[in-house]
Protein backbone atom coordinates (compact mmCIF):
# COMPACT_ATOMS: atom_id res chain seq x y z
CA UNK A 1 0.00 0.00 0.00
CA UNK A 2 1.05 3.36 -1.07
CA UNK A 3 2.00 6.26 1.41
CA UNK A 4 -1.05 7.81 0.22
CA UNK A 5 -3.22 4.94 0.78
CA UNK A 6 -2.01 4.54 4.05
CA UNK A 7 -2.75 8.30 5.13
CA UNK A 8 -5.91 7.76 3.72
CA UNK A 9 -6.87 4.83 5.38
CA UNK A 10 -5.86 6.32 9.00
CA UNK A 11 -9.42 8.39 9.70
CA UNK A 12 -11.09 4.98 8.70
CA UNK A 13 -9.01 2.80 11.21
CA UNK A 14 -9.42 5.53 13.65
CA UNK A 15 -13.00 5.50 13.61
CA UNK A 16 -13.10 1.75 13.68
CA UNK A 17 -11.03 1.88 17.12
CA UNK A 18 -13.77 4.79 18.39
CA UNK A 19 -16.89 2.43 17.43
CA UNK A 20 -15.49 -1.13 19.13
CA UNK A 21 -14.39 1.30 21.67
CA UNK A 22 -17.45 2.82 22.32
CA UNK A 23 -19.51 -0.44 21.78
CA UNK A 24 -17.50 -2.22 24.47
CA UNK A 25 -17.69 0.63 26.90
CA UNK A 26 -21.63 0.69 27.00
CA UNK A 27 -21.67 -2.66 27.51
CA UNK A 28 -18.92 -2.56 30.73
CA UNK A 29 -21.54 0.58 31.72
CA UNK A 30 -24.68 -2.06 31.62
CA UNK A 31 -22.72 -4.50 33.71
CA UNK A 32 -21.88 -2.12 36.62
CA UNK A 33 -24.96 -0.57 36.20
CA UNK A 34 -26.77 -4.39 36.93
CA UNK A 35 -24.81 -5.05 39.57
CA UNK A 36 -25.81 -1.89 41.48
CA UNK A 37 -29.69 -2.26 40.65
CA UNK A 38 -29.08 -4.96 43.08
CA UNK A 39 -26.98 -2.98 45.77
CA UNK A 40 -28.99 0.18 45.67
CA UNK A 41 -32.27 -1.83 47.33
CA UNK A 42 -29.52 -1.58 51.00
CA UNK A 43 -27.49 1.05 50.27
CA UNK A 44 -28.48 5.26 49.79
CA UNK A 45 -27.04 6.31 46.77
CA UNK A 46 -24.67 8.60 47.04
CA UNK A 47 -22.87 6.05 49.80
CA UNK A 48 -22.39 3.75 46.94
CA UNK A 49 -21.71 6.21 44.23
CA UNK A 50 -19.06 7.19 46.73
CA UNK A 51 -17.78 3.83 47.80
CA UNK A 52 -17.73 2.54 44.19
CA UNK A 53 -15.85 5.41 43.18
CA UNK A 54 -13.23 5.09 45.94
CA UNK A 55 -12.28 1.28 44.61
CA UNK A 56 -12.70 2.25 41.31
CA UNK A 57 -10.29 5.14 41.68
CA UNK A 58 -7.77 2.68 43.67
CA UNK A 59 -7.89 0.19 40.47
CA UNK A 60 -7.10 2.95 38.07
CA UNK A 61 -4.49 4.12 39.91
CA UNK A 62 -2.88 1.00 40.66
CA UNK A 63 -3.03 0.48 36.36
CA UNK A 64 -1.93 3.89 36.12
CA UNK A 65 1.05 3.15 38.32
CA UNK A 66 1.73 -0.31 36.51
CA UNK A 67 1.69 1.16 33.23
CA UNK A 68 4.09 3.83 34.52
CA UNK A 69 1.65 6.67 33.97
CA UNK A 70 2.23 7.90 37.66
CA UNK A 71 5.44 9.44 36.44
CA UNK A 72 2.71 12.38 35.03
CA UNK A 73 -0.01 12.16 37.77
CA UNK A 74 -0.12 16.13 37.92
CA UNK A 75 -1.93 16.39 35.08
CA UNK A 76 -5.13 14.97 36.74
CA UNK A 77 -5.34 18.70 37.91
CA UNK A 78 -4.81 20.52 34.54
CA UNK A 79 -7.93 22.66 34.09
CA UNK A 80 -9.30 20.61 31.26
CA UNK A 81 -8.67 16.78 32.85
CA UNK A 82 -10.14 18.28 36.17
CA UNK A 83 -12.95 20.00 34.30
CA UNK A 84 -14.16 17.17 32.68
CA UNK A 85 -14.45 14.96 35.67
CA UNK A 86 -16.35 17.57 37.62
CA UNK A 87 -18.82 17.61 34.71
CA UNK A 88 -18.86 13.75 34.99
CA UNK A 89 -19.49 14.01 38.11
CA UNK A 90 -22.01 16.69 38.62
CA UNK A 91 -23.77 14.76 35.57
CA UNK A 92 -24.05 11.12 37.34
CA UNK A 93 -25.39 12.68 40.31
CA UNK A 94 -28.35 14.42 38.18
CA UNK A 95 -29.12 11.53 36.62
CA UNK A 96 -29.95 9.35 39.37
CA UNK A 97 -31.65 12.10 41.37
CA UNK A 98 -34.00 11.88 37.86
CA UNK A 99 -33.98 8.18 38.10
CA UNK A 100 -35.83 8.03 41.48
CA UNK A 101 -38.82 10.41 40.34
CA UNK A 102 -38.91 9.11 37.24
CA UNK A 103 -40.17 5.83 35.44
CA UNK A 104 -36.75 3.86 33.97
CA UNK A 105 -38.05 3.78 30.53
CA UNK A 106 -38.62 7.50 30.14
CA UNK A 107 -35.39 8.31 32.13
CA UNK A 108 -33.31 6.07 29.49
CA UNK A 109 -34.81 7.71 26.70
CA UNK A 110 -34.28 10.88 27.79
CA UNK A 111 -30.54 9.50 28.09
CA UNK A 112 -30.41 7.80 24.63
CA UNK A 113 -30.90 11.50 23.12
CA UNK A 114 -27.02 11.97 24.13
CA UNK A 115 -25.97 10.93 20.50
CA UNK A 116 -28.15 13.60 19.26
CA UNK A 117 -26.44 15.88 21.45
CA UNK A 118 -23.05 14.77 20.85
CA UNK A 119 -23.22 15.02 16.85
CA UNK A 120 -24.66 18.66 17.20
CA UNK A 121 -21.75 19.62 19.52
CA UNK A 122 -19.17 18.13 16.94
CA UNK A 123 -21.19 20.04 14.02
CA UNK A 124 -20.70 23.55 16.20
CA UNK A 125 -17.81 23.27 18.59
CA UNK A 126 -15.92 20.52 16.20
CA UNK A 127 -16.37 21.55 12.65
CA UNK A 128 -17.37 18.11 11.02
CA UNK A 129 -19.47 17.41 8.32
CA UNK A 130 -22.49 15.61 9.19
CA UNK A 131 -23.99 14.27 6.21
CA UNK A 132 -27.60 13.30 6.22
CA UNK A 133 -26.50 9.75 6.12
CA UNK A 134 -25.17 10.11 9.50
CA UNK A 135 -27.90 12.17 10.63
CA UNK A 136 -30.14 8.89 9.68
CA UNK A 137 -28.60 6.72 11.46
CA UNK A 138 -28.48 8.51 14.62
CA UNK A 139 -32.36 9.31 14.16
CA UNK A 140 -33.25 5.52 13.36
CA UNK A 141 -31.19 4.53 16.63
CA UNK A 142 -33.02 6.55 19.04
CA UNK A 143 -36.64 5.95 16.90
CA UNK A 144 -35.32 2.40 17.61
CA UNK A 145 -34.54 3.10 21.58
CA UNK A 146 -37.99 4.16 21.64
CA UNK A 147 -39.38 1.50 20.14
CA UNK A 148 -37.91 -1.01 22.77
CA UNK A 149 -38.27 1.03 25.69
CA UNK A 150 -41.97 2.43 24.89
CA UNK A 151 -41.67 5.27 27.52
CA UNK A 152 -45.18 6.58 28.72
CA UNK A 153 -46.20 10.32 28.43
CA UNK A 154 -47.97 9.97 31.76
CA UNK A 155 -44.67 9.49 33.25
CA UNK A 156 -42.36 12.72 32.41
CA UNK A 157 -42.78 15.37 35.05
CA UNK A 158 -40.11 18.33 36.23
CA UNK A 159 -37.40 15.87 36.72
CA UNK A 160 -37.20 15.09 32.97
CA UNK A 161 -35.51 18.55 32.40
CA UNK A 162 -33.11 17.88 35.23
CA UNK A 163 -32.71 14.11 33.21
CA UNK A 164 -32.27 16.13 30.07
CA UNK A 165 -29.32 18.42 31.59
CA UNK A 166 -27.32 15.66 32.99
CA UNK A 167 -27.56 14.02 29.29
CA UNK A 168 -26.40 17.41 27.77
CA UNK A 169 -23.60 17.90 30.64
CA UNK A 170 -22.51 14.27 29.32
CA UNK A 171 -22.35 15.38 26.12
CA UNK A 172 -20.63 18.35 27.02
CA UNK A 173 -17.74 16.09 28.90
CA UNK A 174 -17.08 14.17 25.87
CA UNK A 175 -16.98 16.82 23.67
CA UNK A 176 -14.53 18.53 26.02
CA UNK A 177 -12.43 14.70 25.77
CA UNK A 178 -11.60 16.00 22.28
CA UNK A 179 -10.32 18.82 23.64
CA UNK A 180 -7.32 16.57 25.79
CA UNK A 181 -4.32 16.47 24.48
CA UNK A 182 -4.14 13.15 22.94
CA UNK A 183 -0.19 12.95 24.57
CA UNK A 184 -2.56 12.84 28.28
CA UNK A 185 -2.77 9.36 29.11
CA UNK A 186 -6.42 8.16 28.90
CA UNK A 187 -5.77 6.29 32.27
CA UNK A 188 -5.37 9.42 34.00
CA UNK A 189 -8.08 10.80 32.61
CA UNK A 190 -10.17 8.12 33.65
CA UNK A 191 -8.31 8.45 37.55
CA UNK A 192 -9.27 12.42 37.15
CA UNK A 193 -13.06 11.28 36.76
CA UNK A 194 -12.95 8.60 39.67
CA UNK A 195 -11.75 10.86 42.09
CA UNK A 196 -14.13 14.13 41.02
CA UNK A 197 -16.84 11.50 41.95
CA UNK A 198 -15.44 10.80 45.47
CA UNK A 199 -15.48 13.94 45.81
CA UNK A 200 -19.09 15.11 44.97
CA UNK A 201 -20.99 12.25 46.01
CA UNK A 202 -18.65 11.95 49.16
CA UNK A 203 -20.10 15.42 49.91
CA UNK A 204 -23.31 14.76 48.93
CA UNK A 205 -23.40 11.46 50.76
CA UNK A 206 -22.58 13.25 54.34
CA UNK A 207 -25.97 15.16 53.72
CA UNK A 208 -28.07 12.05 52.88
CA UNK A 209 -26.42 10.01 55.77
CA UNK A 210 -24.55 6.61 56.14
CA UNK A 211 -25.58 3.16 56.79
CA UNK A 212 -23.52 -0.10 57.76
CA UNK A 213 -23.25 -2.78 55.07
CA UNK A 214 -21.73 -6.69 54.53
CA UNK A 215 -18.44 -7.36 52.67
CA UNK A 216 -21.44 -9.08 49.95
CA UNK A 217 -22.66 -5.65 49.08
CA UNK A 218 -19.05 -4.57 48.98
CA UNK A 219 -17.85 -7.58 46.84
CA UNK A 220 -20.86 -6.41 44.04
CA UNK A 221 -19.18 -3.14 44.24
CA UNK A 222 -15.85 -3.83 43.98
CA UNK A 223 -16.79 -6.10 40.72
CA UNK A 224 -19.34 -3.08 39.66
CA UNK A 225 -16.15 -0.30 40.25
CA UNK A 226 -14.25 -2.74 38.07
CA UNK A 227 -16.28 -2.48 35.11
CA UNK A 228 -17.31 1.16 35.69
CA UNK A 229 -13.49 1.94 35.39
CA UNK A 230 -13.55 -0.03 32.65
CA UNK A 231 -16.47 1.86 30.79
CA UNK A 232 -14.60 4.81 31.61
CA UNK A 233 -11.11 4.53 30.30
CA UNK A 234 -13.19 3.17 26.77
CA UNK A 235 -15.48 6.11 26.67
CA UNK A 236 -12.21 8.35 26.91
CA UNK A 237 -10.41 6.22 24.13
CA UNK A 238 -13.93 5.94 22.11
CA UNK A 239 -13.94 9.98 21.77
CA UNK A 240 -10.56 10.11 21.28
CA UNK A 241 -10.18 8.33 17.77
CA UNK A 242 -12.20 8.83 14.87
CA UNK A 243 -14.79 11.40 13.95
CA UNK A 244 -17.82 11.71 17.26
CA UNK A 245 -20.57 11.52 14.63
CA UNK A 246 -19.40 8.00 13.24
CA UNK A 247 -18.78 6.30 17.30
CA UNK A 248 -21.82 8.42 18.91
CA UNK A 249 -24.76 6.02 17.11
CA UNK A 250 -23.03 3.30 18.57
CA UNK A 251 -23.84 4.40 22.69
CA UNK A 252 -27.22 3.12 21.64
CA UNK A 253 -25.91 -0.68 21.63
CA UNK A 254 -26.38 0.03 25.48
CA UNK A 255 -29.72 -1.07 25.10
CA UNK A 256 -28.97 -4.31 22.92
CA UNK A 257 -26.58 -4.88 26.10
CA UNK A 258 -29.45 -4.10 28.50
CA UNK A 259 -31.55 -6.47 27.09
CA UNK A 260 -28.87 -9.29 26.67
CA UNK A 261 -28.52 -8.95 30.56
CA UNK A 262 -32.43 -8.41 31.10
CA UNK A 263 -32.83 -12.00 29.33
CA UNK A 264 -29.64 -13.77 30.97
CA UNK A 265 -30.79 -12.32 34.60
CA UNK A 266 -34.65 -11.41 34.93
CA UNK A 267 -35.22 -13.72 31.15
CA UNK A 268 -37.21 -10.15 29.77
CA UNK A 269 -38.23 -10.40 26.08
CA UNK A 270 -39.21 -7.92 24.37
CA UNK A 271 -42.88 -7.70 22.71
CA UNK A 272 -43.50 -6.90 18.93
CA UNK A 273 -42.47 -3.18 18.91
CA UNK A 274 -39.21 -3.67 20.79
CA UNK A 275 -37.93 -6.60 18.57
CA UNK A 276 -38.79 -3.69 15.74
CA UNK A 277 -37.14 -1.51 17.75
CA UNK A 278 -34.16 -3.47 17.53
CA UNK A 279 -33.99 -4.10 13.91
CA UNK A 280 -33.78 -0.08 13.84
CA UNK A 281 -31.04 -0.09 16.32
CA UNK A 282 -29.03 -2.66 14.41
CA UNK A 283 -29.85 -1.43 11.29
CA UNK A 284 -28.33 2.15 12.24
CA UNK A 285 -25.21 0.55 13.26
CA UNK A 286 -24.92 -1.45 10.13
CA UNK A 287 -25.95 1.62 7.68
CA UNK A 288 -22.89 3.26 9.35
CA UNK A 289 -20.21 0.56 8.96
CA UNK A 290 -21.35 0.09 5.62
CA UNK A 291 -20.75 4.10 4.79
CA UNK A 292 -17.31 3.63 6.16
CA UNK A 293 -16.58 1.01 4.01
CA UNK A 294 -17.96 2.74 1.03
CA UNK A 295 -15.19 5.18 1.95
CA UNK A 296 -12.60 2.83 1.82
CA UNK A 297 -13.29 2.11 -1.45
CA UNK A 298 -13.45 5.21 -2.65
CA UNK A 299 -10.10 6.76 -0.64
CA UNK A 300 -8.23 3.74 -1.08
CA UNK A 301 -7.70 2.00 -4.91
Amino acid sequence: MSLANTDAAAPIKANRRGILSMSAAMACFIVNDALVKYTTQTMPVAQLICVRSIMASMFVLAVAHATCATARIGVIAHARVAARGVIDAIASLMYVFSLFHLPLANATAINMTSPLFITLLAVVFLGERVDWRRWLAVGAGFAGVLLVIQPQAGGFNAFAFLCLAATALYAVRDLMTRRIAVTVPAILITLATAIAAVILSGIVSLIEGWRPFGLFELGRLALAAVFLAAAYYLVIDGMRYGEVSVTAPFRYTALLWALAVGFAVWGDVPDALGWCGIALLMGSGVYVLHGERRRIAAKIP
